[in-house]
C-alpha cells in the first residue's frame, strides 16, 4: 500500500478519492440489488406459472401444456443462474453481503423460538493451553413442527347438599358446539379444515387420527360435517345478505362431482359462486363470496337464489338467467338506461356508415329485453 501523503491538500485529495469510490460502489450494490429484486419476482411470477400448467398437465393432457412447461422451467433455470451472478461481487472493492441465498427468507419473528446454547468442549486453548474469554457468538436458527395431539377434557361437576334440607346444588353443565357430543370446538375445526381447507378426505383423517391413537369412523366424522354446517349457518345467512346487498354482483357457476349413495357413481352438481367486490371503483366495502350448491343446474336455481337482489348483474350468457321475463326485467331494472342506450346509439352510428353490419338480432335482443 501507498504512504499516505503528509501535506493536507494531498490528504484532502486522498479522502475526495475514497469518497467517490465508495459512492461507486454504493450506487452498484443498489443496481444489482434492483436487478437482483426484478429477477426474484419474476421467479416467483413463473413458479405460479408452472405450478398452474402442472395442475393442467395431471388434468387434460395436451402437446402444448408440455412444450409450456418445458419453456417456463427453462426460463426459471436461467433467471437462478442469473441471480447466482449476481450475488457475486461485482469489482473487489464491493462488499459481499448480498451472497445469502435468494430463495431463503427469514423466519417471521412472531414464531415461538426455544433457545438453545451450545458452549465449546475445550476448556482451554487447544494450542497453547492459555485461559479462553468470551469473544461472540454465532446465531443459526431451524424450523420444526410440533406435532398436534389430542387430549380429554375431563369435566368434574362437583355437587352440594344443604345441612338443614335436602336441596342439593352442582355447577351448570358446560355448553358444547354439539349436544351430547364428545368433540371439543378445537377438534372439529381441524376436521372442517382438514376436508375444506386442505382437501383431506374424511376416510383419510380417520386413518390419520388412527395412527396417533383415537379412533373415530367415517361416519362419525360426517356427522360432526353435518353439525357444524347448522352451526354456521347464521354466519352463511350474514354473508348471504352482505353479498346481496352489493350494487353490483359476479354470479357463476362451477360443476361438482357427486356420489351418489349406494350405487357407486358420481354425477354433476353445481357450486354457484356470488361475489361482490368493489375495490376497483374505490369501495372500502371488503370483498365477500357466497357460495350455494344445488344438486343440478336449472335455471330455477339462479332465480331462486337472486329473487329479491336489484342490482346490477354480471354473468354469462347461461339461459338459466333468462328463463323468465319479469325475473330479467326485475334484475336488468338498473342495468337497462345503461346498456340499452349505448347498443342503440352504436346500432345507428354504424347503421349510417354501413348498413350491412346491423343484423336483426340485435333489435330481437332489445325488445326480448324491454
Amino acid at each position: 500500500m501507498n504512504e499516505l501523503p503528509n501535506d493536507n491538500a494531498g490528504l484532502q485529495a486522498l479522502v475526495l478519492e475514497q469518497r467517490e469510490m465508495l459512492q461507486r460502489q454504493q450506487n452498484t450494490i443498489a443496481n444489482l440489488q434492483g436487478e437482483l429484486n426484478d429477477k426474484l419476482a419474476e421467479i416467483e411470477q413463473l413458479k405460479s406459472q408452472l405450478a398452474i400448467l402442472k395442475r393442467q398437465q395431471f388434468g387434460r393432457c395436451s402437446e402444448k401444456v408440455k412444450r409450456t412447461i418445458q419453456q417456463v422451467e427453462k426460463r426459471l433455470n436461467e433467471l437462478q443462474e442469473e441471480c447466482i451472478q449476481l450475488l457475486a461481487p461485482a469489482e473487489p472493492g464491493v462488499p459481499v453481503a448480498l451472497r445469502q441465498s435468494p430463495a431463503r427468507k427469514l423466519l417471521a419473528e412472531e414464531l415461538p423460538r426455544e433457545e438453545q446454547r451450545l458452549s465449546p468442549e475445550e476448556s482451554a486453548c487447544p494450542e497453547c493451553g492459555g485461559d479462553l474469554k468470551p469473544l461472540g457468538e454465532e446465531v443459526s436458527e431451524q424450523l420444526e413442527l410440533i406435532q398436534s395431539a389430542f387430549k380429554v377434557i375431563r369435566w368434574v361437576r362437583e355437587k352440594q347438599a344443604c345441612s338443614r334440607c335436602d336441596c342439593i346444588v352442582s355447577a351448570a353443565v358446560p355448553s358444547r358446539p354439539i349436544d351430547r357430543g364428545v368433540a371439543g370446538p378445537g377438534l372439529l375445526a381441524r376436521v372442517i379444515m382438514s376436508k375444506y381447507g386442505e382437501h383431506t378426505p374424511l376416510y383419510r383423517q380417520s386413518e390419520i387420527y388412527a395412527r396417533q391413537g383415537v379412533e373415530l369412523s367415517r361416519s362419525t366424522l360426517g356427522r360432526w360435517v353435518g353439525a357444524v354446517s347448522e352451526l354456521l349457518q347464521p354466519l352463511v345467512s350474514e354473508i348471504q345478505r352482505t353479498v346481496l346487498q352489493a350494487p353490483k354482483l359476479h354470479v357463476d357457476d362451477t360443476p361438482v362431482k357427486v356420489q351418489e349413495a349406494g350405487s357407486g357413481k358420481t354425477r354433476t352438481a353445481r357450486l354457484w359462486a356470488h361475489v361482490r367486490d368493489e375495490r376497483n371503483a374505490g369501495s372500502k366495502q371488503p370483498p365477500a363470496v357466497w357460495f350455494n350448491y344445488t344438486p343440478d343446474r336449472k335455471g330455477i336455481h339462479p332465480q331462486t337464489h337472486l329473487k329479491h337482489y336489484q342490482g346490477i348483474l354480471q354473468a354469462d350468457a347461461y339461459s338459466g338467467f333468462l328463463v323468465s321475463t319479469n325475473y330479467i326485467r326485475q334484475i336488468l331494472s338498473k342495468r337497462l338506461p345503461v346498456w340499452l342506450m349505448p347498443v342503440e346509439k352504436f346500432t345507428m352510428r354504424i347503421s349510417a356508415i354501413h348498413p350491412l353490419i346491423v343484423r336483426k338480432p340485435w333489435s330481437k335482443s332489445a325488445n326480448f329485453i324491454r
